[in-house]
């Protein structure tokens, strides 16, 4: 009948608005100027149920044992508490050794810190992850030993990208091209040997100008190499955490119509419609590269 239909089509729009981040009562709001339908806050509450739950389910979902890389970064979106703040949203990706690759899960926090991180990292262990070879991230303070503790077996790889924004603010103007230039020498390295003779001549050429940076980059040495330790046809895709910056940046995009979230669930619901989305887009598609070494990735685990 005229009426069940557009009934239905009134809940799907309901729901939508509510994937979005739209509370439910500028949705009842919004509805009743559209339609000329009176939907109470309540009642809204009780379609959008269903966003609530599914959102749940993927928070505790199972994950499966074994993750060739795993991504870390963290986004910032406004958000109301008492007043609107920008907090973070802690997002981690995972390729599997077939190279499908699926966001494990987010947390929002009001900042980033490596103690969020670490009991994200025990969580997903709780839930069924075992193995992880290597784990890609940024440079934070604490943030390595943390991830360590939980997967001692992982190699960690620090993003070469964050690298290179760091060594840009470090040094001056008229020189930043050519220091990048240098650097950004080390992605196509063939092999370790052929790395540390990149890094030798890059310390060389600036270390009597920018010494204390210099400095710095031989202390995290080790960590900027991880990624030659796997098959050439995967590093292009982890040597940085540009995966996961993709979807962070795709996130944004969709967050521009909204000045900031009413509250915690309501950004907690977008986020997950995103994530769930993105999951079921890339579902039993191979990431480029990892399938011609599957083989030898899944020999990695035990």
């Amino acid at each position: 009948p005229a009426y069940s239909r557009r009934q239905d089509a009134l809940e799907t729009t309901i729901i939508q608005l509510y994937s979005k981040g739209v509370t439910t009562r500028e949705i009842a709001d919004l509805i009743e100027k559209m339609y000329g339908a009176y939907y109470s806050p309540t009642t809204v509450s009780n379609i959008t149920a269903q966003v609530t739950n599914q959102i749940e389910a993927f928070h505790q979902r199972a994950i499966k044992a074994n993750y060739v890389c795993l991504f870390l970064d963290a986004t910032y979106l406004p958000l109301r508490r008492d007043s609107v703040q920008r907090e973070a949203v802690y997002i981690a990706l995972g390729i599997t050794p077939v190279g499908i690759k699926e966001v494990l899960d987010y947390r929002i926090a009001p900042n980033e810190n490596a103690g969020v991180w670490s009991e994200m990292a025990e969580d997903l262990k709780q839930r069924g992850l075992k193995q992880v070879q290597l784990i890609i991230a940024d440079g934070m303070v604490g943030l390595q030993p943390a991830l360590l503790h939980a997967f001692p077996k992982a190699k960690f790889q620090r993003c070469l990208v964050h690298v290179m924004r760091n060594i840009g603010s470090h040094v001056r103007l008229k020189d930043r091209e050519a220091i990048l230039n240098d650097f950004k020498e080390l992605h196509s390295a063939t092999d370790v040997t052929a790395a540390h003779k990149i890094l030798n001549d890059f310390y060389g050429a600036w270390e009597k100008l920018y010494s204390n940076l210099i400095q710095q980059l031989k202390s995290i040495e080790n960590e900027l190499l991880a990624f030659l330790s796997f098959p050439p046809a995967i590093r292009p895709t982890i040597y940085s955490t540009n995966i996961l910056e993709s979807l962070n940046k795709r996130i944004k995009r969709k967050t521009k119509p909204k000045e900031q979230f009413p509250n915690e669930k309501s950004l907690d619901n977008f986020i997950g419609v995103q994530v769930i989305s993105y999951n079921e887009k890339y579902f039993n598609r191979s990431h480029r590269g990892f399938g011609q070494v599957k083989d030898t990735l899944e020999s990695l685990f035990d």
